[in-house]
């Protein structure tokens, strides 16, 4: 350990009752993505008081806050919080005014970065780092909601139903060079580095049959909920016909199921993400699932609108990186530190900023319980908040420090599948479709 280093740990130790508070103001007031107006606003709140220019407004509630601007030229490093959260309302800190609760560990980024920018700020740390310190709030990497989204799209609010993926669209990723993310995870092990993950993309299907009485007259109707009902066993034989490898994940909802039990449903929507471990996989996936609602349309007479949204890009493999690893054993001694590997089934928007930019990803605990589940707590905020602020900033200082040599080598290794980010536009526009069947 450095003398730098050594005062990054002692800044953020000092600061270690404003970061829980933070952490636990975020925890119990979650928002839904591109609806995260209050948590967005604390964030710049917090960067400003620190002396940052901020600026807001990204993607709606997305904010960038800068340090270090005058050395961008040398490297621009993003450390990257997510502002969203989950519709759990269940969950023990749900906000009740919201319906959503962190069962995510959002907020535990978000303090990360908080933390990190308190020491990175304080001035004989900030002259040690030869770039740009980007701390970069973003919004809705949960991909739910489909029809809000939809409506936004409408408005002209936004194109793409993730964060990431409308803030690559905007252009607010094309004065960065590298990322730095966190998430959280069951147990007391800190994981670096990732493996591949699925992409996907989201469906909306619009099944619209006849209403009539659904007692005195059911002949005259033409049943939707029927419809999608024979859409959804439709699916469910497909399903087979998914290759193990691929690991395809179909996961529907019904979101309006008819208006009154009395009348005949004339109209049935259902969202889903259809989910793989490839392009090919998830877009033969999504053929497979038109078919299935066109059947069950035909069956019973009905009509069906089927729109296609682009949502995530599969997440890439991505090795360990040794300055994390460095700030783990040196901010969490006694934690175990293991390397990332294999296939998960869930998706995230990093695997899109990872299609133009190298991001670097690690993994603290002390929560237990599921991700996504109502069972998610925090048991150790010493390792889910202070140890990620650690991290994030003792990282961000070993990738800068030198005249940032370590991040321009890192930079210039790295093969991006797309040069920019209208190369990337361009892609994800396929995915834009609605289809009209009757």
């Amino acid at each position: 350990m450095d003398q730098t280093e050594a005062l990054i740990i002692e800044t953020i130790d000092r600061h270690r009752e404003e970061i829980l508070e933070f952490a636990r103001d975020i925890y119990s007031h979650a928002e839904l993505g591109y609806k995260e107006f209050q948590t967005s606003g604390k964030f710049v709140k917090k960067m400003e008081q620190l002396g940052l220019r901020t600026e807001k407004g990204f993607a709606i509630t997305g904010v960038k806050a800068y340090l270090n601007e005058d050395k961008k030229e040398n490297a621009s490093l993003a450390l990257l919080g997510e502002l969203d959260a989950l519709c759990i309302p269940e969950h023990a800190f749900a906000n009740p005014e919201t319906n959503a609760a962190h069962c995510c560990g959002h907020h535990a980024q978000m303090a990360g970065v908080f933390g990190a920018a308190l020491a990175l700020t304080v001035p004989e740390i900030a002259e040690k780092l030869d770039g740009q310190v980007v701390f970069f709030a973003t919004p809705a990497e949960e991909y739910g909601e489909i029809e809000f989204k939809n409506q936004l799209r409408e408005q002209g609010k936004i194109r793409y139903g993730g964060g990431k993926c409308e803030l690559l669209r905007i252009g607010a990723f094309d004065d960065i060079d590298l990322c730095l993310t966190h998430h959280i995870r069951p147990g007391n092990e800190i994981l670096v580095g990732s493996g591949t993950g699925n992409g996907f993309v989201s469906k909306v299907i619009r099944v619209l049959g006849k209403a009539s009485h659904a007692a005195g007259a059911p002949e005259k109707g033409v049943n939707a909920l029927s419809a999608a009902s024979l859409g959804l066993q439709a699916l469910g034989l497909n399903r087979e016909t998914f290759r193990d490898e691929d690991c395809v994940r179909v996961h529907p909802i019904i979101t309006k199921g008819g208006n009154l039990v009395n009348v005949i449903p004339d109209e049935v929507v259902v969202e889903t993400l259809v989910r793989g471990k490839t392009i090919e996989a998830f877009t033969d996936a999504a053929k497979k699932t038109d078919r299935s609602f066109k059947a069950g349309a035909i069956a019973m007479g009905a009509k069906v609108e089927i729109s296609t949204l682009p949502g995530y890009l599969p997440t890439l493999a991505e090795e360990a990186l040794p300055e994390l690893k460095h700030a783990a054993e040196i901010s969490a001694s006694g934690i175990p530190v293991i390397e990332a590997s294999g296939h998960a089934g869930g998706s995230t928007d990093v695997g899109d900023v990872q299609h133009l930019m190298p991001v670097y990803t690690f993994n603290t605990g002390g929560v237990k319980g599921g991700l996504h589940q109502i069972d998610f707590e925090v048991t150790d905020e010493e390792e889910a908040y202070i140890v990620t602020a650690k991290m994030f900033a003792l990282a961000a200082y070993g990738l800068l420090k030198e005249k940032a040599q370590r991040s321009r080598e890192l930079v210039d290794q790295y093969e991006p599948v797309f040069k920019n980010s209208a190369e990337y536009v361009e892609f994800m526009e396929q995915f834009d479709s609605k289809e009209i069947f009757e």
